[in-house]
């Protein structure tokens, strides 16, 4: 055992439970690929200031939660606590909103880090699979999002969650909002770190997950009542699309997000299976974050999936991912000739698209069959000195147990047959 271990708040992932992460971020993905959306990639570190303008000052995030560090030449970095911030800064540093094809439609996947109390669905390393559409202000892009988050979680076989919408209005009704609700939180009980946000941003108080701040919430003024005109016509727009894709969803007029960037359409995908940690995924439409942090003015919308709780999403319900097999045929070579043999027709049938594996470090047949049931293939090949004598391969269905002698030049045909 290594004298070191994960830092706490981390993990590893590892075979066989790796194969459920990438079936999930394979899943989520798929829909995306499918409907427009390029891959992106960004460093897994940024400026300190790209998130302490794009998520907020006042985000738990932003003053709890960053690992930040200073570098040798004087920058200030941090690793990135999500996605949308570097995305957005990437999509304008290369100017993509130039090309003339908006909108410009991206999706991530990644490792992302806060500094948080670990506790299950919650780590200090977690794995998100996001998407950005970014240049067009347009509800059907807010509602396509949505129905793609909904395709991909059912793709799965998911099917004990929720979809909660929200508006959170625009520049021009939520600052009436405001200033009623800073009315309201001040004649509440209220510490004095709470009391800061509400002045920074009274809308991070309600995202207070302490019950002594919640019971306090009772009777606070909705957003909902506060909309403009063409806010409350943007959002019944994106509602009216949602129903008519056949997708499910609630209001829910509570509902703000963790991070200060979003406007208007707000969203959250939860699980009741997973207790207090029970949103899978959310997001929503940010239309002035591209202006926060130097940009043109860009209406975007996007959002992010945990991929760690959608597994655990799936573990609540039962569900079993169908994942393929890591090795369709295992190879078991019986002396030096042999191993030379096998070896090459390994080499083959990797070329040909079979999955094929080999029994490595002299084993005896005993060990190396052992290996071969290890490795989940369905067929196992032993080749020894009296089979090379009389030019056949032992073909075995690990399964039934049935084996056949198969000649060695038409072993690969013969695999790739019977593998479909």
């Amino acid at each position: 055992m290594s004298t070191f271990k994960a830092p706490k708040g981390t993990y590893d992932l590892i075979p066989p439970d790796s194969a459920k992460y990438l079936a999930v971020r394979e899943a989520i993905a798929a829909p995306l690929r499918g409907s427009g959306y390029g891959y992106i990639e960004t460093p897994g570190f940024e400026n300190v200031e790209l998130f302490a303008r794009g998520v907020g000052e006042s985000t738990d995030i932003v003053t709890k939660e960053m690992y930040a560090f200073e570098t040798k030449g004087g920058d200030r970095l941090a690793l990135r606590p999500e996605g949308t911030a570097s995305v957005l800064r990437a999509a304008l540093e290369a100017n993509l909103h130039k090309a003339g094809n908006l909108p410009v439609k991206l999706w991530y996947s990644g490792s992302y880090y806060r500094y948080e109390r670990p506790q299950k669905g919650r780590y200090r390393h977690f794995s998100q699979v996001g998407a950005e559409a970014i240049g067009a202000e347009d509800p059907a892009l807010d509602a396509e999002l949505i129905i793609l988050a909904d395709q991909a979680y059912r793709s799965l076989g998911l099917q004990n969650f929720r979809i909660l919408l929200n508006s959170l209005g625009d520049k021009e009704c939520r600052p009436v909002y405001r200033a009623a609700l800073q009315d309201f939180l001040r004649g509440l009980d209220l510490d004095e770190d709470t009391l800061r946000r509400a002045d920074i941003n009274p809308l991070r108080v309600l995202d207070d997950k302490r019950e002594s701040v919640q019971k306090q919430l009772t009777g606070a003024p909705l957003l909902r009542d506060y909309l403009c005109d063409a806010c409350k016509a943007y959002h019944e727009e994106v509602r009216e699309l949602i129903t008519a894709a056949g997708v499910a969803f609630e209001d829910d007029p509570k509902l703000v997000r963790g991070l200060d960037y979003y406007t208007r359409t707000t969203f959250e995908f939860v699980h009741d299976g997973l207790g207090s940690q029970s949103a899978v995924g959310g997001g929503g439409r940010y239309d002035g974050l591209s202006e926060m942090i130097g940009g043109p003015a860009l209406p975007s919308v996007g959002w992010a999936l945990g991929v760690d709780r959608t597994v655990l999403a799936l573990e609540a319900e039962g569900v079993e991912l169908e994942l393929p097999a890591t090795t369709s045929v295992f190879a078991v070579p019986l002396g030096e000739e042999a191993r030379r043999v096998l070896f090459a027709k390994v080499t083959e049938l990797r070329k040909n698209g079979v999955a094929a594996d080999f029994a490595y470090g002299g084993k005896g047949l005993k060990a190396a069959m052992k290996a071969a049931n290890r490795s989940g293939a369905r067929y196992a090949l032993v080749l020894g000195e009296r089979d090379l004598a009389e030019g056949v391969v032992q073909l075995k269905e690990m399964e039934s147990g049935e084996q056949t002698a198969v000649g060695i030049n038409e072993i690969v045909a013969e695999l790739e047959s019977r593998l479909g």
